[in-house]
C-alpha cells in the first residue's frame, strides 16, 4: 500500500478525535500544554473570519481604484492617487465605499474556513507525522494546508466576491449585496452569475494563500532565529511585531504570485468580458486580449501595498483575538530544543 494510501487509510483528519483533543510539547514550559481541540479550531476561524472581515473592510477604497484600474486602464492610468481623485471626481467619495457589503461579510466566510482551516489541517498532519517530521518538513505542511483550506473558503467566498466585482464595475447594477446578489442570479443564473470566475479565484487565490502562509512561517522562523528566541518564549506584543513584519513580506510575495490571475477574475465578472462560451474559452481570450505582461503588472503596487499592509494587519489581528479568546496560538516545535 502507498503512503498516501497508508495515511488515507489512518483518517488522520478523524472527526471525533475533537473529544479528546491533542497536546504537543510546544509551550509546556509555562505551564500545561495547550489542547488542540474542537474550541480550539472554532476560537481560530472566529480569530480568521475576525482578521479577514476588518482588513479587507478597511481597505475597501483602496481596492475600489485597483479594480477600477484593473477593469479600465485606458480611464484610470495615471497611478493610485489619481485613481482616488478621478473616482471621487467623477462619482463622490461615497463610491469609495461600493461593495463594502459583499467584501465584509465574504471575507468574514472567507477567513472563518482559511484560518479555522490551516490551524485544523496543519495540526493534523503534525498529528500524523509526529512533531520531529513536522519539524523537518514544515514549508510542504503549510502549503497543504494552505491549499485546501483555501479550496473550501473559495467555494464560499465566490458568490460575493463576484457581487463585489459586479457592484464597483457597475455601481448602478444594485443598492447593495442583497440586491446586487438577486439580480445577478436573476440575471445570469447560479453558476454565470456567481461561479463565472471560480476557476480565477482558485488560481488567484490558492498560490496566493500558500504563499501568505508558507513565507510568513519562514520570514517568522528567521526573525525569531535573529533574535535568537522562539515564538513560545517571548511577550504578546513581541509576537504581533513578528507577525506584522513577517505578514508584510509574505503580504508583498503572494500578491505578485497571484496578480495575473487577479486581474483575470476582475475582467471575467464585468458584464460581456470574454464574448460568448464557456467561461475557460471567455478566460483564454481575455488573456490574449490582455497579454501576460499586462495581466502581471498592470494594477501591481497598489496591490501591493495593498496586500502587504492587510496581510500584516491580518496575522497581527489573527494573535490579538486568539489571545483575546484564550487560546494558545499553535507553533511548529523542534523536540531536540528540549533535549
Amino acid at each position: 500500500m502507498s503512503k498516501f494510501s497508508t495515511m488515507a487509510a489512518s483518517n488522520p483528519f478523524n472527526v471525533p478525535a475533537f473529544k479528546k483533543g491533542r497536546t504537543y510539547s510546544a509551550a509546556s514550559a509555562a505551564g500545561p500544554a495547550p489542547v488542540y481541540d474542537l474550541t480550539y479550531y472554532l476560537k481560530g476561524a472566529l480569530a480568521g473570519g475576525i482578521c479577514c472581515s476588518f482588513t479587507h473592510g478597511a481597505l475597501c477604497p483602496v481596492d475600489v481604484v485597483k479594480t477600477r484600474i484593473q477593469l479600465e486602464p485606458e480611464v484610470y492610468n495615471k497611478g493610485m492617487v489619481a485613481g482616488f481623485r478621478q473616482v471621487i471626481a467623477a462619482e463622490g467619495v461615497g463610491a469609495l465605499a461600493t461593495g463594502l457589503g459583499p467584501t465584509v461579510v465574504g471575507y468574514f466566510v472567507q477567513g472563518w474556513f482559511k484560518f479555522g482551516g490551516v490551524e485544523f489541517f496543519k495540526i493534523n498532519f503534525v498529528d500524523y507525522f509526529g512533531e520531529a517530521r513536522a519539524w523537518e518538513i514544515k514549508t510542504p505542511i503549510y502549503l497543504a494546508s494552505a491549499a485546501m483550506a483555501e479550496f473550501i473558503a473559495d467555494v464560499f467566498l465566490c458568490p460575493l466576491e463576484a457581487t463585489r466585482i459586479r457592484l464597483v464595475s457597475d455601481p448602478s447594477f444594485a443598492k447593495g449585496l442583497g440586491d446586487g446578489a438577486a439580480k445577478l442570479m436573476a440575471q445570469e443564473g447560479i453558476i454565470g452569475g456567481f461561479y463565472s470566475g471560480f476557476g480565477p479565484i482558485l488560481m488567484k487565490q490558492v498560490p496566493y494563500t500558500m504563499a501568505k502562509f508558507a513565507v510568513q512561517g519562514k520570514a517568522a522562523d528567521a526573525i525569531y532565529k535573529s533574535m535568537g528566541t522562539t515564538a513560545d518564549q517571548c511577550t504578546q506584543g513581541t509576537n504581533v511585531s513578528v507577525s506584522i513584519g513577517s505578514g508584510t513580506i509574505a503580504g508583498v510575495a503572494a500578491a505578485i504570485i497571484s496578480h495575473p490571475a487577479d486581474t483575470l477574475l476582475s475582467k471575467i465578472n464585468k458584464a460581456g468580458a470574454g464574448g460568448e462560451g464557456s467561461i475557460m474559452k471567455r478566460l483564454g481570450v481575455l488573456a490574449s486580449e490582455i497579454g501576460f505582461m499586462n495581466l502581471a503588472t498592470v494594477g501591481l503596487a497598489p496591490r501591493c501595498v495593498m496586500i502587504g499592509t492587510l496581510t500584516a494587519l491580518q496575522f497581527a489581528i489573527f494573535d490579538i483575538v486568539m489571545e483575546a479568546t484564550g487560546a494558545s496560538k499553535f507553533h511548529f516545535h523542534n523536540p531536540a530544543d528540549d533535549k
